[in-house]
């Protein structure tokens, strides 16, 4: 009897310990590299879709008209309510009135829309509605199709680190003496953002490392400058200054910077690509590799459409 005891208490403290000691419980470090690999990469920022049957396809005038749109962070950078509207073109105002043509905010009744993270892979989502309470043909006109373009604006943020070696002697020691090779860094599946660093290529001359950035939008919209108001920006409140344009910084870990061109930290997209060069003096007398941070900032508009019809009621 005494023994049985001892052995259950025996087993009762090895079971605590192994709990205090920080034994993994299901999760593996698997799991967790490929759920940072999952935040980390892709194309995609601000997602939206109309619900089904929200609007209707059909609808009488004298009605009202609803319209529900689910909109998805599927990107990793966060948004609050001042950073992602989406608004309705596209239809009459004076036949679909009262408000239906109002910005509103992506995080509406949320706060932040929150991007995903290891904890929450696909992203949050929100549902906005919008309404007319009051839909009227004029005097004479029996049908009317608008297609309903539903525009979203947002404001957003790409990060890459991508490791990069560099070598002051590149040329004065052998390979069997180095630790690794300048080569183009791995940046392939995107940053998880619409707009991503799509090649990193470095040279050395000398004890100075040139890198070459090329930046893509990677994503189904049009890129921002950094500086757009992307509050009305479905009411033609752009000009061209406000489009193809991305804010960019750049930093090595390893290296003291001697310059950056752009010189004004914004790059210019043209057939949405554009291209940062900067170059850092590299210390030391051996290769290494050293974490290379971009980030870029810009705003972004893309847009879904939904055809309607509005029929007279009959009288």
């Amino acid at each position: 009897m005494k023994k049985s005891v001892f052995v259950g208490v025996l087993v009762l403290l090895v079971i605590f310990i192994a709990g205090c000691t920080g034994v993994p419980q299901g999760e593996t470090p698997g799991d967790t590299a490929a759920a940072l690999r999952a935040v980390q990469t892709g194309t995609q920022g601000i997602v939206t879709q109309v619900l089904e049957n929200s609007p209707p396809a059909l609808i009488y005038d004298s009605s009202e008209l609803v319209a529900l749109v689910e909109v998805r962070n599927r990107g990793n950078y966060d948004l609050d309510q001042t950073s992602c509207f989406v608004q309705i073109t596209g239809f009459d105002p004076n036949i679909i009135r009262g408000g239906f043509d109002v910005s509103r905010s992506c995080a509406e009744n949320v706060g932040i829309l929150q991007g995903k993270n290891v904890y929450n892979t696909a992203g949050d989502f929100n549902q906005i509605e919008f309404h007319s309470p009051s839909v009227q043909l004029p005097d004479g006109v029996f049908e009317y199709n608008p297609t309903l373009n539903f525009v979203t604006c947002y404001q957003y943020h790409t990060t890459a680190s991508p490791q990069v070696c560099v070598d002051p002697l590149f040329y004065q020691v052998t390979s069997e003496q180095k630790s690794c090779t300048p080569r183009p860094a791995n940046v392939g599946g995107g940053q998880g953002a619409p707009v991503g660093v799509s090649f990193v290529g470095v040279s050395m001359v000398g004890s100075k490392a040139v890198f070459e950035i090329n930046i893509q939008n990677m994503g189904t919209g049009r890129v921002l400058s950094p500086f757009a108001n992307v509050q009305n920006c479905g009411q033609a409140s752009l000009d061209y200054t406000d489009f193809d344009r991305v804010g960019y910084d750049v930093r090595l870990s390893g290296g003291t910077l001697i310059d950056c061109k752009p010189h004004d930290k914004i790059v210019r997209l043209n057939n949405g690509q554009g291209k940062i060069v900067c170059s850092y003096t590299i210390p030391g007398t051996s290769s290494f590799e050293t974490p290379l941070k971009i980030d870029l900032d810009y705003g972004y508009i893309d847009s879904i459409q939904q055809p309607i019809k509005i029929v007279k009621t009959p009288q």
